[in-house]
């Protein structure tokens, strides 16, 4: 077996025993947003998958529908509850992607799906990320680097696509489960 087939097997084992263990969790978040924030409990979003392929990520709802006087989305600072601060600070809003894990859109690592806006804007080496499925984990969310910093994720994407292993593959899992960065595969 190849390691992408080895890794689409765990993804496919650990997304289905992380479902069936999160699942009474995720019910009680369900009805913590039904009854706070009304329904739609979860959000959707399309994000660009392996290949380039677009998907519908899926994540609990964290942000309440306020609009402006315009009748535009009111700032996500005003929109953003306190229950889905706690959520997000949790990450138990990204329980619902176990299940796009589960379905192959995305693995379990790898880099994070990004908006199918920034399709024109990816250069050679930034559309990289789409060579392996998006994941819910990786090197850069270990180490804590995001969207404000755009060369150094696309590097660090980069890197753990190049070097990933099986052993890797456990590791981000464990240190994002613990809630640690590595600190020593820091890109720079």
């Amino acid at each position: 077996m190849t390691y992408l087939s080895i890794k689409r097997l765990l993804d496919v084992l650990f997304a289905a025993i992380g479902l069936m263990v999160a699942f009474p969790v995720m019910i009680l978040i369900g009805v913590a947003i039904a009854m706070q924030m009304g329904r739609p409990i979860l959000f959707k979003q399309r994000r660009l998958g392996r290949y380039g392929k677009a998907f519908q990520l899926i994540k609990f709802r964290t942000m309440a529908t306020d609009t402006d006087d315009a009748g535009q989305p009111a700032p996500d600072a005003v929109r953003l509850t306190g229950l889905g601060s706690l959520l997000r600070r949790s990450s138990l809003d990204e329980l619902p992607q176990l299940w796009n894990v589960l379905i192959g859109h995305m693995s379990l690592v790898g880099p994070r799906p990004l908006f199918v806006r920034y399709t024109p804007y990816y250069t050679p080496r930034e559309w990289r990320r789409h060579e392996i499925r998006p994941g819910i984990t990786g090197l850069a969310q270990i180490n804590e680097i995001d969207m404000s910093t755009p060369e150094l994720l696309a590097k660090t994407d980069a890197e753990m696509i190049r070097t990933l292993t099986t052993g890797d593959y456990f590791k981000y899992i464990f240190q994002t489960v613990a809630g640690k960065g590595s600190g020593d595969r820091v890109v720079k």
